[in-house]
């Protein structure tokens, strides 16, 4: 009795519906990729403000790597084995950016304020997934981008492909320079004796 009144209820509130077509054909609009709207908003996306204080290259300037290839850079007065534990992946990733389905513009904003907000907040180990890219029509180029980009910055001590279980080749792992704070910290809890 219930379900009935609520099926009228239903039909009342929906009204004259047609079934959608179920054969799976969908219809395709015709994009005109030099529609005016189309261009400007592609222009809008590659610009970049005066303001901008990102000093990262773009994708123009990017060595390239290959979607298999492995990751890798390290400071010189990076330890052996801070490196070594690093690529294991025996360090805590306290943070984490996932570069997918962002364009090459976005990410290179979201990688810069990722860096800077991991060292304000006195972040160690993070990491940024960007995918291996191997289906693309522009294979590895967020690979590439971070793998170029990395080094720039001065508070990166080391990155390395993250091991298998990880992520893999589709993902960085990123040493990230102590703040002040906790080097201040280490000295004073290396520095007291132990009872």
């Amino acid at each position: 009795m219930i379900e009935e009144e609520e099926k009228k209820l239903f039909r009342e509130f929906v009204g004259d519906v047609e079934p959608l077509d179920q054969s799976g054909h969908h219809l395709k609009q015709a994009v005109d990729r030099n529609s005016p709207t189309l261009v400007s908003r592609r222009m809008a996306a590659v610009k970049v403000s005066d303001s901008d204080d990102n000093f990262l290259a773009g994708e123009e300037h990017v060595p390239r790597v290959k979607p298999l290839d492995t990751l890798s850079f390290k400071r010189d007065g990076v330890q052996h084995g801070v490196f070594r534990r690093l690529k294991q992946g025996r360090y805590t990733v306290e943070s984490s950016l996932d570069l997918h389905r962002l364009t090459v513009v976005q990410s290179r904003q979201e990688v810069l304020a990722f860096v800077r907000d991991c060292i304000a907040h006195d972040i160690r180990c993070a990491s940024i997934t960007h995918g291996k890219g191997e289906q693309r029509e522009n294979p590895a180029l967020l690979k590439s981008c971070v793998n170029y980009w990395l080094p720039q910055l001065d508070d990166v001590l080391a990155f390395h492909s993250a091991p298998r279980h990880c992520g893999g080749l589709g993902a960085t792992f990123i040493l990230l320079r102590k703040s002040e704070r906790k080097k201040a910290a280490n000295r004073l809890r290396f520095l007291e004796p132990k009872s």
